[in-house]
This record gives structure tokens, C-alpha cells and sequence, in this order.
């Protein structure tokens, strides 16, 4: 198979103003492409691509409208999923740095028993994916011909991942759970990325869910999979992960920004949950 490269992704890396920091041309990828850039605020229609268009935002927020849909403001660490084969009308609403990942469908077909599809996501959080995606971009920084393999294992393991989190049907099942609804989940992110540097009452998340504190702690955890305390510290840790690896923001400031109470704080929590150390993260 031919390396995969702009040509086989949607367009937008075609943007005259879009100039990549890097891409993974010339290195061979069959199966993946990746670019790291920065963006300006556009307007536009992409026609079908045969590679699944994933980006991963590095700073925010900054607000995003996808077809006839309302503006949704994501967040540093949010994600936006465009399935291969189908059209794409967006809109990006503020200037933003990206890492785009085009995954081809057949590495996301050779990892499922019979055909899949992959869902339209917006703004969703996926620490896994995240770290994926951020290791493939710092593969072709760091490009050696011996990591071969190992490229082809990571996007082995973003496509089977994106196939269990993230396939259309899923998604369709995900709302007849008995969790939030992916509107009331939504609204839950959006109010504790907007209030990542503060405490955020329990009360305030069952009520921007319209629910009662017990109901709201109940349908939450059955969602996603942990108490909401604990959501919302790992989304601070997220936070603080990206932050450090892709900013040159001091420690201190980034813990005051994610909602540590100082440095030394998120110093133990991420080696707590990631086994290593902020300093450690930066200069990884």
C-alpha cells in the first residue's frame, strides 16, 4: 500500500493559510497521516475522504459549528471525529492549534468482524485517544526508520479504539442507557471545563443536568463510569498533560489553571494517575 498522505484527507489541510509545524510525509505511513498546525477561523464544505479525519485540539476553547447545528465551545483536549466517506460542513469560529490524524478505514475495518461505522463526534474527551494521538505526533517528530512497528501498532490500537468508544452503534445505544443523555452529559463537561480552576458544587452539575443531586450522581457514574469528583480530576489532569507537553506555560501557572491547589499538588496526582512527573511530562 502507498503512503497515506494529504491527498487521501478531506481538504482541510489544503487551507492556504494552514502551513503544518510537521506531518508525517516521507515516512512511509501506510495506514495513518499525521499534522500539527495551527488554524484560522474558516467556514467551509469538504467533500468524502476515504480516511476517518480525527483532530485533537491543543488549546481552547474555541467555538466549532458542525452543519446546521449550534456553536458547541470546545475545550484543549477535545475531540472532533469525521467518519471516512462522508461530507463535512464546519465551522471553526476562533483561531486554534491542532493535531490532525487521518486514519485510513481500512485500518479501522481490519480491527472489527463485519462493517463498521464510526459516529460524528464533537468536543468529547478520550484520554486514550488523546494519548494516541500525541504519541503518533511525537513519533514523526522524532522519526527513526526502527519505529515502524511501532507506528503500526499505535494506530492498530486508536482503531480499535475508536471502533468500541466511538462507533455509530455505540452511540445509538448509549441513549437508551439508563446514564445522562448526551445533551445532559454534554452540558456537565462544557460547566467543569468552564470551571476547571475552581471547585464545582455537586449540586451545580445536577442542576445544569435538571436533576436531583442523587438522581444526577446515579445517572452520572452509570455514564461515565466514575463519580463526578473523579471526572472532573481527571479532566484536570488531561488539562495539565496537554498543557505541558504542548506549551511553554511554567508549572506553577498550569496548576493554578487546572484547579490544583499548588504545584505540589498536581505533582502528586499525576504521578498518582500517570506515573510520572509534571517536569517529567514536559520535557517527554
Amino acid at each position: 500500500m502507498a503512503e497515506l498522505g494529504v491527498a487521501d484527507t478531506n481538504g482541510i489541510l489544503a487551507l492556504p493559510w494552514i502551513q503544518p509545524e510537521r506531518t508525517s510525509a516521507g515516512l512511509g505511513w501506510e495506514h495513518v497521516f499525521v499534522s500539527k498546525q495551527h488554524e484560522e477561523p474558516f467556514q467551509a464544505t469538504f467533500a468524502p475522504a476515504r480516511t476517518h479525519q480525527l483532530i485533537l485540539h491543543l488549546a481552547g476553547p474555541v467555538a466549532v459549528r458542525r452543519g446546521g447545528a449550534a456553536p458547541r465551545r470546545v475545550q484543549a483536549g477535545g475531540l472532533f471525529l469525521q467518519p471516512a466517506h462522508g461530507d463535512l460542513a464546519v465551522e471553526l469560529c476562533g483561531p486554534l492549534d491542532t493535531l490532525h490524524v487521518y486514519l485510513a478505514d481500512t485500518a479501522v475495518q481490519d480491527v472489527h468482524e463485519g462493517p463498521v461505522e464510526l459516529a460524528e463526534e464533537l468536543g468529547v474527551n478520550d484520554p486514550l485517544v488523546e494519548q494516541l494521538a500525541l504519541a503518533l505526533d511525537t513519533t514523526a517528530r522524532d522519526w527513526e526508520p526502527s519505529a515502524r512497528t511501532y507506528v503500526d501498532q499505535l494506530t492498530s490500537l486508536l482503531a480499535t479504539r475508536l471502533v468500541r468508544e466511538h462507533s455509530a452503534t455505540r452511540k445509538a445505544r448509549a441513549v437508551h442507557s439508563n446514564g445522562l443523555s448526551e445533551r445532559q452529559f454534554t452540558q456537565v463537561r462544557d460547566l467543569l471545563a468552564d470551571r476547571i480552576a475552581e471547585p464545582v458544587p455537586l449540586a451545580d452539575m445536577a442542576r445544569v443536568a435538571g436533576l436531583s443531586v442523587s438522581q444526577f450522581s446515579r445517572q452520572f457514574k452509570a455514564t461515565a463510569g466514575v463519580a463526578p469528583h473523579r471526572f472532573l480530576l481527571r479532566m484536570r489532569v488531561r488539562q495539565a498533560e496537554l498543557l505541558l507537553r504542548t506549551s511553554s506555560v511554567p508549572i506553577a501557572e498550569i496548576a493554578a489553571r487546572c484547579g490544583f491547589t499548588h504545584q505540589e499538588h498536581m505533582t502528586r496526582v499525576i504521578r498518582a494517575q500517570l506515573g510520572t512527573t509534571p517536569g517529567a511530562l514536559r520535557h517527554g
